[in-house]
């Protein structure tokens, strides 16, 4: 035996069966391999639902609805305020008139409607009101009317004009009132008597409307005063004047005459809530009596004369 230390050699080892390898596959023996490790196996996460963003949701929600035909307006904007339609006129009276219109075909309905006439607002209804009447009214006249939807401050473009007439009433309801000009032209002169204009005044004996009216005239020193009784658009009344005097002058005795006037409206215009008589027609007619002194006399005679008369303009 050598000495390993002189030698040099290393003393032996005990033998130690070597690790088995990898095992041969079909193809060939695998080297170079590190010894396999056994692994647990890989935790998989739980799938998560997939949330859609809000907006996507409506979104999608407006695109079915649309293709549905239904509106449905985004959380995140206004709905329009719609634009009022289908005015339509409703019935009247000389005094009065009343039309309606149409709710909104989709969306909220507003908080009110203004009434639109004459460059202003005329009224207001609740957005649960349709229709509008007004009073105190002209008659025959004519009124535009238009309507604007208002919801939250914000108004609608207005509808559109809708032309509407108060009723107009028969001439047997015209007022005759007020300060007059009668020309008067005679057929059969009478007494100093020229054909010309005559200021008259009716005063009507009711408060409102046609009714038995009291006639003034006066032209310089002649004057009188008549009752006319009126029956439809027609006026009729007589009176005792004395506007001559029979005789010298000096002994001259009072020389009466009889005074008929029958009138009738021919024309009649509103003015404020009144229709009013605009013009009229007719004919006046003086009856003088015969009336004596000792020595002198005046015979009975007749005139008549035609009357057309208007308000002063």
């Amino acid at each position: 035996m050598t000495d390993p230390e002189v030698t040099g050699q290393r003393p032996p080892t005990a033998s130690t069966p070597a690790a088995p390898g990898p095992l041969a596959s079909a193809e060939g023996t695998v080297a170079d391999h590190e010894p396999a490790v056994a692994q647990a196996p890989a935790v998989v996460p739980p799938r998560r639902r997939r949330r859609w963003p809000l907006v996507t949701l409506v979104a999608v929600i407006v695109v079915a609805a649309l293709a549905g035909g239904l509106v449905v307006w985004a959380p995140w904007t206004q709905p329009p305020v719609l634009r009022p339609a289908g005015l339509a006129a409703g019935p009247a009276t000389a005094n009065s008139i009343s039309f309606h219109w149409a709710r909104p075909a989709t969306g909220p309905l507003p908080d009110k409607y203004l009434i639109l006439s004459g460059g202003g607002v005329a009224g207001s209804v609740a957005g649960t009101v349709t229709s509008y009447r007004q009073a105190g009214l002209t008659p025959a006249a004519t009124y535009q009317y238009s309507v604007v939807a208002v919801r939250g401050g914000k108004r609608s473009p207005p509808s559109a004009t809708l032309a509407v007439r108060t009723l107009t009433p028969p001439l047997s309801q015209a007022r005759l009132q007020g300060p007059w000009s009668i020309l008067t032209k005679y057929s059969h002169s009478a007494r100093s008597s020229r054909n010309g204009a005559l200021p008259a005044t009716f005063i009507p004996a009711c408060a409102a409307g046609a009714c038995d009216v009291v006639l003034h005239v006066k032209q310089g020193r002649y004057s009188f005063t008549m009752k006319l009784a009126r029956a439809g658009a027609s006026y009729t009344g007589q009176t005792v004047v004395n506007f001559y005097r029979c005789g010298p002058a000096g002994s001259s005795i009072p020389d009466p005459t009889t005074l008929k006037i029958r009138i009738h409206v021919i024309t009649a215009i509103g003015q404020g809530q009144a229709w009013v008589a605009n013009s009229l027609a007719g004919s006046m007619m003086g009856t003088y009596h015969y009336v004596s002194a000792a020595s002198f006399y005046c015979g009975a005679s007749t005139y008549t004369a035609s009357l057309n008369g208007a308000p002063p303009s």
